[in-house]
């Protein structure tokens, strides 16, 4: 050291020593402390920000910095680029970039349609730690770095194995299908050493892939290895052994072993033995495995690749109770049918009350009463109307992830969007039995959140809504809800049925005019066929009662003493003795100022059916005459019979031409009259409960929305899943598909209002139908078509697909849903309504969905052979579950979690579909799906019972519910904390290190 101008006065080793800088604003100096123990070295500078210069250049300078600058460096070789790990877990490249990566330099890995690119287990052997005494609990990330951009790419991890230096992992390595993955890849496998589970955050947080944690989080590095991925594919025994080394490239800890997994393939049983010291991982890993009939193939891949997107992969290797290996894929996928289906609704709702609101401007003169109230009702349906517009003009704009994260459910734009809605599978491949798939459906409970829950939900509103519009006096006329839905009934007739009685009788004169016997025949079959049905429409009390009820409310009507009614008998005797338009008196509209006459409806209803019949009498005669005259022509001169035939052509359409128009006339009469008291009594509805009718209408169409977009993905799925199996397609149209949905809301504050949201808009469900069609393009989004309350969804598949159902299901029939809701709360707030609330809501759901599941598997033993079921699945089984089903829901026990248990196996043994909600289907919902996961392999599948526990921990905490959760909070903790989970049934408590704060 020396000064300016003077030589130097002293000379300092900065060898095994430290600075400390003094923080203050006015300290300006530094102290060097020596590991030997020689005197601290105070050095002043002349101002603070020298001072702080000197403190890096001092602490850089001595070796050991440098040393640890070089390793620093060697391990950021390929790490050119930094992705923050919210981002890069899981989630895929974008488009345009993977196709910028797939260039032809690079090796495509060869693999079967539909199946993941790469699968890999792994395990380690030898490691060592840093202290002789030390037990390690272990676990390694994996990271990918592509050949082209060198970007390394935090991609998954491991789960932690504890008290072990040759830890041998349950949870692998899996690349989805549409991965950017080649021969050239490597992938980085690092080890860690984990001190403490519960402070483990830095698996959760954000943290750049190159920066190694620090001490006091909760790991320490182990080691590292890389591989190329062409290097495990064309390995002749399908195994790397790797050397991990220390982060400096020289000391060796311990090797890891990479096994490349195929569970697509037969390997003509051949197996490798991984054994280990540790207690309960002896075990043989076995290799063979077949892939389930009709999984595999390509034909299905389109119609599916419409409907499900950005799937994540998780593998694991569970020992079973022979020790075996067993195989499970879990994968998790989110649907398009999350913003197709709330958009195709909103559309059909837009067009739906546009002609409701145009029907109501068609009522014609009214009474000032009746005219104001018309105006005020049309008036708050325009504001509505205009309000769906501009939820769907927003919707229009949405791009980028097709699911709704539940941080968006009170978002008012994504009302109508289901939250989190997934498929989760699991893929089972078991040494001795034959390979399953077993399918659920997340979603958050359908619900309106932004309209929120003060005063309750759907089941509370629409039961006060009913109360207070039966005591609305003398303003408006109560119409009870039957009366209201079959109006809506028959309005919905007279639009479907009007254009195609038109449009036969059109194909009727065109049959005629071309003189065509067979053909005037069909076409005479048709039109009778829809005549009749929509004759039959009108035969109501209702109808003539609204008549009557319209007919008051126009200025100064007049009534007239109705005549005594005529019987049915009488009417239908009228119908065959009438056969000449002539005869058929033709009735005005609706008179305003006159006489009212009660028997006038009766008339011109009757009229369409007396003017079908002159028609099918005219087609008999000219059928008759035609026969009759070819039989006479037939013997004189040929040319002359030629002539008379086309003049008995002008002579068909001639005579049939004015009875058609009388029949078009009289329906179009009867459809003036229909639609307008129709209409009226659509007016009462709306006026007796303004605003509140059409609040609760937009509240009911937001949850019917959620519900049926869950729906029509669990009903695509489990179609996809089950074409090879004709029992199940046989149950299908013979007597419909089973819809299980396990609720796990409590019935406290505003879950309860939640609750009564969900058990409407899924008892809603029963009235939608399904229609499989074949597909003529290239879109297999399914179509909807219908209205409020009767929708039909016609699910599109290829042709080669098509071609695997019943006849019945390919000639239209349409198929029926049975939705049924058990609910359980079982977080803290359950315990809350459990002791100081009340828990009759969910009671109450329990037991009407007993019977509605009583009532379909009745159906089932009725109609099904008993022969249609797999041999484990025997009647006397499912008689047994329903009866323990039934005594576990009258029992009314605190968080009887065995009722959904018991629901759940009920509805797979019926070949149903299985739905899991909670509030958002993100942490409750993902303790229950991997319970019932792993419950599965432990009752079907032979899981061993020594790692039931730890199989339960390896999905929560590696797989792909934890992915979930990240994907809608961007943090990989459980929204739980201690106090929440000592209220939690023992097997819904997530393992230590996956919980804590995070937004829900």
């Amino acid at each position: 050291m020396k000064n300016k101008s003077s030589e130097a006065s002293e000379v300092v080793i900065l060898e095994r020593c430290w600075v400390v800088e003094f923080r203050s604003k006015t300290d300006v100096s530094i102290i060097l402390k020596f590991q030997s123990g020689e005197p601290d070295l105070y050095i002043e500078a002349a101002s603070k920000t020298d001072c702080e210069a000197w403190a890096v250049a001092l602490g850089e300078a001595n070796s050991e910095g440098l040393r640890n600058k070089i390793q620093q460096l060697r391990r950021l070789i390929m790490e050119i680029k930094e992705e923050r790990a919210s981002d890069e877990a899981r989630q895929f490249l974008p488009s345009s970039q993977v196709d910028s990566l797939g260039e032809p330099q690079f090796t495509s890995i060869q693999r079967i349609a539909n199946e993941p690119k790469l699968e890999f287990s792994l395990a380690c052997k030898g490691l060592v730690a840093a202290t002789r005494d030390r037990k390690l609990n272990t676990f390694i990330q994996v990271s990918v770095v592509h050949p082209a951009e060198h970007i390394l790419t935090r991609y998954s991890s491991t789960e932690i194995v504890e008290g072990t230096r040759d830890p041998l992992f349950l949870t692998g390595v899996t690349f989805p299908p549409e991965y950017p993955i080649y021969e050239e890849t490597k992938i980085k496998l690092t080890v860690y050493d984990v001190k403490d589970k519960s402070q483990d955050t830095v698996r959760t947080s954000v943290l750049p892939d190159h920066k190694e944690p620090r001490a006091d989080v909760g790991r320490s590095f182990l080691g590292c290895a890389t591989f190329r991925v062409g290097d495990l594919v064309k390995s002749k025994e399908q195994q790397l052994t790797l050397t991990l080394r220390t982060s400096d490239g020289g000391k060796t800890v311990g090797t890891i072993e990479v096994n490349l997994v195929k569970m697509g393939e037969f390997e003509d049983g051949e197996m490798d033995h991984i054994t280990t010291d540790a207690q309960d991982q002896k075990c043989a890993l076995v290799r063979e495995c077949t892939a389930p009939e009709g999984l595999s193939g390509k034909d299905n891949l389109p119609s599916l690749n419409a409907v499900l997107k950005n799937p994540i992969c998780k593998l694991y290797r569970f020992p079973t109770s022979d020790n075996k290996w067993m195989r499970i894929r879990e994968q998790m996928a989110e649907t398009t049918l999350s913003f197709h289906v709330p958009k195709e609704l909103i559309n059909l709702h837009i067009k739906e009350d546009m002609r409701r609101n145009q029907e109501l401007k068609d009522l014609g003169e009214l009474a000032p009463h009746w005219d104001n109230m018309r105006k005020s009702v049309i008036a708050h349906c325009d504001q509505m109307l205009s309000m769906y517009q501009d939820t769907l003009a927003e919707l229009g704009k949405h791009t980028g992830s097709s699911f709704k994260s539940s941080c968006s459910k009170g978002e008012k734009t994504l009302e109508f969007i289901p939250i989190n809605l997934h498929l989760q599978r699991m893929h089972v491949h078991s040494p001795r039995l034959k390979d399953a798939l077993y399918d659920v459906i997340t979603v958050g409970a359908p619900a309106a959140h932004f309209q929120g829950f003060k005063n309750g939900g759907l089941r509370k509103l629409l039961s006060k809504f009913e109360a207070e519009r039966r005591n609305t006096g003398y303003q408006c006329i109560y119409y009870s809800p039957e009366n209201t839905a079959k109006a809506k009934e028959v309005l919905s007739n007279i639009n479907h049925l009007q254009p195609l009685i038109s449009s036969h009788a059109d194909l009727l004169l065109n049959s005629a005019s071309q003189h065509s016997p067979d053909s005037l025949k069909n076409s005479l079959k048709m039109l009778s066929e829809k005549t009749e049905l929509f004759v039959h429409a009108f035969k109501d009390q209702l109808v003539r009662s609204a008549l009557l009820a319209l007919y008051t409310a126009r200025p100064g009507c007049v009534l007239k003493k109705p005549a005594v009614p005529r019987s049915s008998a009488e009417e239908s005797d009228d119908l065959k003795h009438q056969d000449h338009p002539s005869q058929i008196r033709r009735q005005d509209s609706i008179p305003h100022h006159s006489e009212y006459d009660e028997e006038e409806w009766d008339r011109v209803w009757a009229n369409v059916g007396k003017s079908l019949n002159c028609v099918i009498a005219m087609v008999d005669r000219l059928l008759e005459k035609d026969n009759s005259s070819k039989t006479k022509e037939g013997e004189s001169d040929p040319s002359a019979a030629d002539c008379k035939v086309l003049h008995a052509g002008g002579d068909w359409y001639e005579q049939l031409y004015p009875l058609v128009i009388t029949l078009k006339d009289c329906m179009g009469e009867v459809v003036t009259r229909a639609k307008q008291s129709m209409a009226f009594v659509l007016l009462q509805e709306l006026a007796c409960g303004l605003p509140q009718c059409l609040m609760l209408t937009l509240r009911r169409d937001i949850v019917f929305s959620q519900a049926l977009a869950g729906l029509v993905c669990g009903f695509i799925i489990k179609l996809h899943t089950s074409l090879h199996d004709q029992g199940f397609l046989q149950q299908l149209h013979t007597v419909g598909l089973l819809v299980q949905y396990e609720g796990l809301l409590s019935t406290y504050s505003e879950e309860a209002g939640m609750l009564e949201d969900m058990a409407v808009g899924i008892s809603d469900l029963q009235k939608v139908m399904f229609k499989v069609i074949e597909a003529k393009s290239e879109d297999f989004l399914p179509i909807i078509t219908g209205r409020r309350e009767h929708y039909v969804i016609e699910v599109q598949l290829p042709a080669k697909m098509f071609e695997l159902l019943p006849q019945e299901i390919k000639e239209g029939k349409l198929l029926r849903m049975y939705p049924v809701l058990f609910n359980v709360g079982i977080n803290e707030q359950q315990t809350l309504a459990e002791r100081f609330g009340d828990t009759t809501l969910q009671e109450n759901i329990n037991q009407e969905n007993l019977e509605l599941l009583k009532e379909y598997y009745n159906l089932f033993t009725e109609k099904m052979p008993p022969d249609c079921l797999p041999h484990f699945q025997e009647q006397n089984d499912l008689k047994g579950l329903l009866e323990n089903l039934h005594q576990n829901i009258q029992a009314k026990r605190r968080k009887n979690v065995e009722i959904m248990w018991l629901a759940a196996t009920i509805c797979r043994k019926l070949n149903g579909v299985r739905f899991t909600c909670c509030k958002s289907a993100k942490d409750r919902t993902s303790m229950s799906v991997t319970l019932e996961q792993c419950s599965i392999l432990r009752d079907e599948h032979q899981l061993h019972k020594d790692f039931f526990i730890r199989a339960l921990d390896c999905m929560r905490r590696e797989g792909c519910r934890i992915e979930n959760v990240l994907k809608n909070v961007k943090c990989r903790k459980y929204a739980f904390n201690m106090i929440q989970l000592m209220a939690f049934p023992k097997y819904y408590r997530p393992p230590e290190g996956t919980y804590g704060k995070a937004d829900t």
